[in-house]
């Protein structure tokens, strides 16, 4: 017999459940923007694809601080972000890395 939930773990429970939702928002965008990095074609672990703001203007960070937000509002996020694995994000910020030029128009 399963135990049952009781008041008192009910904080830890939010935590996980926020937690599950983020995952699974994470694995969804990254479906949603075809599944690898849009510059060097890296798959291999979803933890390791970013997702990068074009023009710098970002409503909210996907992630940020355990907020889960509708698909909807996800998505259109989305769309003004391209995934990038951590490496080529970081070349991206860092200015040693340009969009390729079908993203940047």
């Amino acid at each position: 017999m399963a135990e049952k939930r009781k008041y008192s773990d009910r904080a830890q429970y939010l935590i996980k459940a926020v937690a599950k939702r983020r995952r699974k928002i994470k694995t969804l965008a990254i479906e949603y923007k075809g599944g690898m990095c849009q510059i060097c074609g890296y798959k291999k672990y979803q933890g390791a694809l970013d997702l990068h703001h074009i023009n710098g203007k970002k409503e909210f960070g996907i992630g940020d601080k355990g907020y889960t937000r509708s698909w909807k509002k996800v998505k259109a996020e989305l769309d003004k972000c391209i995934l990038v694995c951590a490496n080529c994000h970081r070349e991206l910020e860092a200015g040693i890395t340009q969009l390729p030029k079908e993203i940047s128009e």
